[in-house]
């Protein structure tokens, strides 16, 4: 009974949000932080920037890379992503008979620290012990449900304003209460390295054009050099340099592509000193020089 409870439910998401998309788009919904994608063809890898979020795929198949990790996931499965980090996304075997159909939504880590203090917290989860920031499970029939009724009350937008917050408080409690939510308990607990971690990742966004300063970073986050390095690179799979480096890349490629920049204005504006080592590390990070890429991507 439970089992077609639950399939019953993902059919009746699957169908509302076709609804909303009759056709290939991405849709920022009226309620805030939600979005409903569709895609009819495979898309090639297309970097992003994850933030605090959970997506669930509705239908079809995605593979996410992040830091040195890959995560492949289909219909039913959500990815969680508890600190902010940069990535890239593939989206196969879709078509327009069978299109990749997701929903997410951004997470406040607000409403995690109110629901934390409010939630008795088991043993386990106050120890230091380092934890994944990202973790790809089955959805749980509580969430599917929950992102159900987020999507029919799109349908009464008077409605948005005073319903919207309790069901995105209600996602959340279910989301700490699931496999899903351990690297939020963690990233939320007091003193948690995860959560130092995420203040250092926080601070390189905001300065990611500048030379990377370690020395700063190890104050900010009130650690030695030895134990940052390792929860860092635990965290992100990633040094701090080489994470710095994933966010003036991705920046170049989406000042490229998106607002037409040229590689030598692109390499200062990011952060780089030389456009030659620029094009050196593009190539190295997406397998061809700024201009050949940017050839192949908008043709």
């Amino acid at each position: 009974m439970h089992n077609d409870r639950l399939v019953q439910t993902h059919a009746y998401l699957k169908q509302k949000i076709l609804q909303l998309l009759p056709q290939q788009a991405r849709l920022s919904t009226d309620i805030p932080g939600l979005m409903i994608s569709r895609y009819d063809h495979d898309r090639p890898p297309e970097s992003c920037f994850y933030h605090p979020m959970i997506a669930m795929v509705v239908q079809g198949h995605k593979r996410s890379m992040i830091g040195n990790q890959t995560f492949n996931y289909g219909q039913g499965q959500c990815m969680v992503v508890g600190v902010d980090l940069p990535g890239v996304f593939h989206i196969s075997r879709a078509t327009p008979k069978d299109p990749f159909i997701s929903i997410s939504i951004k997470l406040d880590k607000h409403i995690i620290s109110q629901l934390l203090s409010e939630m008795a917290i088991k043993p386990d989860l106050a120890t230091n012990k380092p934890t994944s920031a990202v973790v790809v499970s089955t959805a749980t029939h509580q969430i599917i449900d929950t992102f159900l009724r987020l999507i029919e009350l799109l349908e009464q937008p008077q409605s948005i304003g005073f319903i919207a917050p309790l069901l995105i408080k209600e996602l959340h409690y279910y989301l700490l209460n699931s496999p899903l939510g351990q690297s939020l308990r963690f990233s939320n607990l007091k003193g948690a390295n995860l959560k130092q971690i995420a203040k250092a990742i926080n601070w390189l966004r905001n300065n990611y054009t500048q030379p990377l300063d370690v020395d700063t970073l190890l104050k900010l986050v009130n650690m030695s050099s030895s134990t940052f390095h390792r929860h860092f690179r635990q965290v992100t799979t990633l040094s701090p340099l080489q994470f710095q480096k994933q966010l003036r890349l991705y920046e170049a490629e989406r000042l490229m592509l998106q607002e037409g920049k040229d590689v030598k204005s692109v390499a200062f504006q990011v952060g780089y000193e030389s456009q030659s080592q620029f094009s050196r590390e593009y190539k190295r990070q997406f397998g061809a020089s700024p201009n050949n890429d940017m050839l192949k991507k908008r043709y």
